[in-house]
């Protein structure tokens, strides 16, 4: 299965061309804060030209639905969607707080995650997930002084991800600031 993952939620406009049996094929990654409408069709065309694939080749296409930037996930989601349509393919939304904790286990494979984005405003989205990727709780959107007692209060051993890791660090392995 070929996948085209569209991530439009943060400042980041990116594309990446995956593939189940060979892993990923292509990327292309613009850091651009706004803009993302404008970008966004070019973004998925340097990706797909670095693995070598067309639009034909897609099997199916993953996409942000946030939390994060209206107007980002807004453009990801119709981009995604129109692709899936005019291509006959599915289109599957997920979640920015999914995404960071997939990759967490991936690098730290049984270990419970708290994925925490910064949302501005003193204000934090944050995350649990199991150490077999299955949400704890729904994604919520709590105080910063909140999340920093979620995460002070978690087991030893849990990995904390996300663009918020860093401010709400405790004693928690962190491993990502992105």
């Amino acid at each position: 299965m070929t996948l085209l993952a569209i991530d439009t939620a943060a400042s980041l406009c990116a594309a990446c061309i995956y593939d189940d049996k060979r892993g990923e094929r292509g990327r292309s990654v613009l850091d651009l804060g706004k803009g993302h409408a404008e970008r966004l069709m070019e973004v998925i065309a340097t990706a797909l030209d670095e693995a070598g694939v067309g639009y034909a080749d897609l099997d199916a296409i993953a996409v942000s639905v946030g939390p994060g930037s209206f107007t980002g996930v807004r453009v990801g989601v119709a981009t995604a969607r129109g692709l899936a349509l005019a291509l006959r393919i599915p289109a599957v939304g997920v979640t920015t707080l999914e995404a960071i904790a997939a990759e967490a286990l991936l690098a730290h494979p049984g270990s419970a995650v708290i994925a925490a984005i910064d949302a501005g405003r003193g204000q934090v989205y944050l995350q649990r997930f199991a150490g077999d990727g299955k949400a704890v709780d729904e994604p919520a959107v709590l105080a910063t002084e909140a999340a920093a007692a979620l995460v002070r209060d978690a087991s030893e051993g849990t990995v904390l991800t996300g663009s918020a890791a860093r401010m709400l660090g405790g004693n928690l392995a962190v491993t990502s600031d992105g």
